[in-house]
This record gives C-alpha cells, sequence and structure tokens, in this order.
C-alpha cells in the first residue's frame, strides 16, 4: 500500500463502477477505441460455435446446393453470393441485422465489452451464411466498423 500510485477503494463499487473507475485511471484512450467485432460463419450440421454472442440463422434463404451450377461454388464467388442476397427476404434480413447491430454495438460498448462474436449460420456453411457474413463485414464498414470474417466450415 506505501509503495502504490493508485489506491482504489472497492468496498462499495459495482462491478461496473469498478471498471469504470479503472478505465478512467489506467486507459488513455479505451472509450475512444472501437470495439472489435468478428463475424463467422458456419454450418449447423457441424455445431455451432460456442464462443460467439449473436447467433443467425439464414436456414430460411434459397440453399444454392440445390442449383446444380452453384453447387461446388462458395458463398465468396460472385455467382453465390449474387443468388443468396438477390433472394426473397435476404435484404431485408441483411437491413434489419445491420440496424440492429447499429443499436447494439453502441450499447454493448457502453457496457464495457470490447469485442463481439457473431455467428451467422446455414446448413454446411459453404453458401448461405459465407455470403451474408461478406456482406454484414460490408454494411458495418459503412458505419465504420472494421469487422473481420472468419468461414469456419467453408472447405468441409
Amino acid at each position: 500500500r506505501e509503495m502504490a500510485d493508485v489506491i482504489i477503494d472497492t468496498s462499495n463499487l459495482n462491478i461496473h463502477e469498478l471498471r469504470e473507475r479503472l478505465e478512467m485511471q489506467f486507459s488513455e484512450d479505451e472509450m475512444n477505441r472501437p470495439m472489435r467485432v468478428s463475424i463467422r460463419s458456419f454450418g449447423f450440421k457441424h455445431g455451432t460455435p460456442r464462443d460467439t454472442d449473436l447467433v443467425f440463422d439464414v436456414r430460411f434463404l434459397p440453399n444454392p446446393h440445390w442449383v446444380p451450377e452453384l453447387r461446388e461454388l462458395r458463398g465468396t464467388h460472385q455467382p453465390v453470393s449474387d443468388y443468396v442476397l438477390t433472394s426473397e427476404g435476404a435484404k431485408e434480413f441483411v437491413d434489419r441485422v445491420d440496424e440492429l447491430l447499429e443499436f447494439l454495438i453502441p450499447m454493448f460498448r457502453s457496457e464495457g465489452k470490447s469485442y463481439l462474436s457473431i455467428g451467422i449460420g446455414c446448413t454446411g456453411g459453404h453458401h448461405r451464411s459465407v455470403a451474408i457474413a461478406e456482406e454484414l463485414r460490408n454494411r458495418l464498414a459503412v458505419h465504420g466498423i472494421n469487422a473481420s470474417v472468419r468461414h469456419h466450415d467453408i472447405e468441409r
């Protein structure tokens, strides 16, 4: 105690107050750092990732697997992406998730969360989830959020 530069009495602080006090004391620009956002596409048949904060199921969209010329391609290929993103409901879904994330990210940030992991799942993780994950990354970039994307099951 005699050697300490700072002493914080935590007796009457809840976890949120303690976090705020520590950030104010030790973090020069912590509150101005952008939240790190990670988007992971996956296939439900391979299991849901455990470490995701939000999971969206896109199996309601038409499956390119059943289109012979698209079957061997992936959601990163333009023909598959176009097929998925122009299908009925896709634009509205992406618009609504984009709007939800625009609302949630600042709310999570205000609670002290600095990282958000989003899972996008379809049946196999090759087509629909990949195309939607890529589109969400593009949408978040418009809001100044640099999201990373990982396609967990794309090669399975």
